[in-house]
């Protein structure tokens, strides 16, 4: 070996090692800030329902995949759709790792409709992953009457919301774009409260919620027929819904679909955890490869079969991308959107 050759051989051994040094640095430091700590899991709705039963599946299973092994502790923080806990942590929260949250899928949604009412950047949270990319439903209680979208044409139905989130758009968008009839009653602080209020007879229809969920929370209702599939939203159906309608494929005309489609695309959002902005990259980084750690696992995996739920993650570079894409919707596409779903009913219903 020429004496260039060896140095050469030499200078990159060197570079080498000084790499590998800093790459173990920065695991250590990761490693450090997380020992004995607590990480808040900030769940944007009130306890019971998808969003709330997701997030505390993950906090059970994501601090022994993080360097430190920090305790993971679920605070539920519920009010207008899950923005006040965005808001919260976009604003208020620490901004070094300490928070993760989960909230609303259709935030990106709003954001590229131009909502006024949202005053933050959701293409600026640093998201981590998504556990369950899963279609969402529109079901109606079976003793209502209304066992398709062709009943809900004939009269008006009491249909149960959260507030500005799928559960009001979706029916809002059906109304304006197939001349449905659903009446919008929000106020619900969660989707729980308003499969109760389902049971109770208070409404008709809930206005959004995942078919997995359905699976895991309620399959005593499917077995036995208590609601009815009325459509499904998302970009392709549910193998186990292949009788019924996707939502963009109800759609009138080509202009039509093309804002239904927008609707529809949150739903790869699934249940998102994200981090606020100015979270450290290396943090971020460490956040993210322990949740695909956790998604691929077993125990983690076993621990959902168990429990009712399909896991279909995400990760949180793809969910970057896919924030991004939404909020940078066409004008017209986005424009069109708002006109159709406009200002949220103020009609609390009951609570």
């Amino acid at each position: 070996m020429s004496r260039m050759l060896r140095l050469f051989a030499a200078t990159a051994l060197s570079a080498t090692g000084a790499l590998s040094l800093c790459a173990g640095a920065r695991a250590d430091a990761i490693e450090d800030f997380y020992r004995g700590k607590s990480i808040d899991m900030i769940i944007g709705y009130s306890p019971g329902g998808t969003y709330d039963l997701y997030a505390r599946l993950v906090a059970r299973f994501l601090g022994d995949y993080i360097p430190g092994k920090p305790r993971m502790v679920p605070r539920n923080m519920p009010g207008a759709g899950s923005r006040l806990a965005a808001n919260w942590v976009y604003n208020l929260g620490p901004k070094d790792g300490t928070v993760i949250a989960t909230g609303d899928q259709s935030l990106a949604v709003e954001q590229a409709m131009g909502d006024k009412a949202l005053t933050i950047d959701v293409s600026k949270f640093q998201y981590i992953g998504n556990p369950a990319a899963d279609n969402n439903t529109t079901a109606a209680w079976h003793t209502s009457g209304i066992k398709t979208i062709e009943d809900a044409k004939l009269r008006e139905v009491p249909t149960g919301a959260t507030g500005g989130s799928t559960s009001s758009q979706y029916p809002k968008a059906m109304n304006a774009l197939l001349g449905t009839k659903f009446k919008i009653i929000t106020g619900y602080p969660g989707g729980n409260d308003i499969t109760l209020a389902l049971e109770k007879g208070e409404v008709a229809v809930r206005g959004s919620n995942a078919w997995g969920s359905w699976k895991a929370t309620r399959p005593d209702w499917l077995r036995e027929k208590k609601i009815n599939i009325l459509v499904q939203i998302g970009l392709t159906k549910a193998p186990d819904l292949p009788d019924v309608p996707l939502l963009m494929d109800l759609a009138r005309n080509e202009e039509d679909r093309a804002v239904l489609m927008l609707l529809s695309a949150s739903v790869t959002i699934g249940r998102p955890l994200y981090v606020a902005p100015g979270v450290s990259a290396e943090r971020v980084k460490a956040l993210r490869a322990a949740f695909d750690q956790m998604v691929a696992d077993g125990p983690f995996k076993e621990a959902a079969l168990k429990e009712g739920f399909e896991i279909n993650p995400v990760s949180g570079e793809e969910m970057q991308k896919i924030v991004a894409q939404i909020v940078a919707t066409p004008k017209p596409i986005a424009d069109r959107l708002t006109q159709i779903i406009g200002g949220v009913e103020q009609n609390t219903g009951p609570k």
